[in-house]
């Protein structure tokens, strides 16, 4: 007899029945369907253990009976592992087996116990596994905190191969930047668990809303929060020297295109394509300016000293007076924060204290490019106005208009 085509005769029968109506009955369905599924998954993982022991997949071209199972059963890597795993280790797990068959616990438990098994096997410790503690925490945990304690009895059994197994993920860190269409970057990257708890720590802290109106989305803001730690970082002197300098953003740019001229090229940065006036006039608000004379065959005549547009003093000052981003509603403090001219230098704007305002990354770029003005009234309070108002209209202090003092 062949009891697949009964099988598969079996859920083609099944296919073409309709789906219950209703949320009880929906949600009976759903059960015992999955407890069908995780029946037929044990079975096929005693196959695959036992595919395992043979040479086909060497025969057919194969590195690893893995190797195969993920081209040929369209799996993942971690599928196909967990059904070896499964297969391989039913004889030291009998009453999780009995269990799965009961219902009590699901595939997913089952898989991590028996990868606890192989690695407290494969650890040298020569202890013996018990799978007793762990099955009492699958009937009680759901598969996501369950992973942790599999973590927790592995770290127990065999602790120095916890410490090299981590050790192996990071080595196993990578990021790759690729240049796509119009300039924009391509970020792809892994880490291993602790480096992306730190990375995560940092960023989500960056990326929660900021201030009233913020609806950017989560993915938005994470991409924000990253380009801030980095900013961060440069204008902090955090990163260390290269050849005796501090890495910074270096923008090549003519007066024409500082002063907008009709006609007047973009700014080159490195590493990017030639960025706005909008954007230069930004970078300018807070950086070192050095004077170069170009003659008409683009030779250097004369190069300037090199003078900072805000002043160690100065933002020592402004740091003092304004806490933190002036923006209503923002609490960056100080230290994330950078110096916004109130009227630009570019077009005649004083460098003093009463020019100044410190405004967070994101509300700097929203001060720019984003076409917010950002004003201080007589009394010192700090108006920021929508693009599509008018300063001068008299609702200037409307719902729309954000406000701090």
């Amino acid at each position: 007899m062949d009891h697949i085509a009964l099988l598969e005769a079996a859920v083609d029968r099944f296919e073409q029945q309709p789906v219950p109506k209703g949320g009880p009955a929906l949600a009976s369905f759903l059960e015992r369907v999955q407890r069908v599924g995780d029946r037929i998954a044990l079975k096929n993982s005693e196959a695959a253990a036992a595919f395992a022991g043979t040479n086909h997949y060497e025969d057919e071209g194969f590195v690893s009976p893995q190797h195969w199972m993920r081209v040929n059963l369209h799996m993942t890597g971690g599928a196909s592992g967990d059904r070896i795993a499964v297969g391989d280790q039913l004889r030291n797990i009998p009453e999780s087996h009995q269990s799965l068959l009961a219902g009590e616990i699901g595939y997913a438990h089952l898989a991590h116990i028996a990868r606890t098994a192989v690695a407290i096997e494969e650890s040298g410790t020569n202890r013996q596994f018990d799978e007793t503690p762990l099955l009492e925490k699958a009937r009680e945990l759901p598969v996501g905190r369950f992973i942790d304690f599999c973590h927790h009895m592995r770290h127990a059994g065999d602790p120095v191969g916890y410490a090299a197994e981590e050790a192996q993920k990071v080595e196993l860190r990578s990021l790759t930047l690729r240049k796509g269409e119009g300039g924009m970057v391509w970020v792809r990257g892994v880490l291993d668990p602790e480096g992306a708890a730190v990375f995560r720590t940092a960023i989500e802290a960056l990326a929660r809303r900021n201030g009233k109106g913020d609806d950017r989305k989560h993915e938005r803001r994470f991409a924000d929060a990253a380009v801030e730690l980095a900013a961060h970082s440069l204008d902090n002197a955090l990163v260390s020297q290269h050849n005796g300098v501090r890495p910074h953003l270096n923008v090549n740019t003519t007066l024409e295109t500082l002063l907008r001229h009709a006609g007047a090229p973009a700014a080159d940065l490195e590493f990017s394509l030639p960025i706005s006036a909008e954007a230069v006039e930004r970078l300018a608000c807070d950086c070192s300016v050095t004077r170069i004379l170009l003659g008409s065959d683009s030779a250097v005549i004369d190069v300037g000293r090199a003078r900072r547009v805000v002043t160690p003093s100065q933002r020592r000052a402004l740091k003092a007076r304004d806490k933190g981003c002036r923006w209503p509603g923002c609490d960056r403090p100080a230290t994330w924060s950078e110096g916004h001219h109130l009227d630009h230098w570019i077009r005649g704007g004083p460098s003093d204290l009463a020019n100044f305002v410190l405004l967070c990354h994101r509300h700097h770029w929203m001060a720019h490019e984003g076409k917010w003005q950002v004003v201080k009234t007589d009394e010192g309070e700090i108006l920021a106005i929508p693009p599509q108002l008018d300063i001068h209209q008299r609702y200037a202090r409307g719902p729309d208009v954000e406000a701090a003092s």
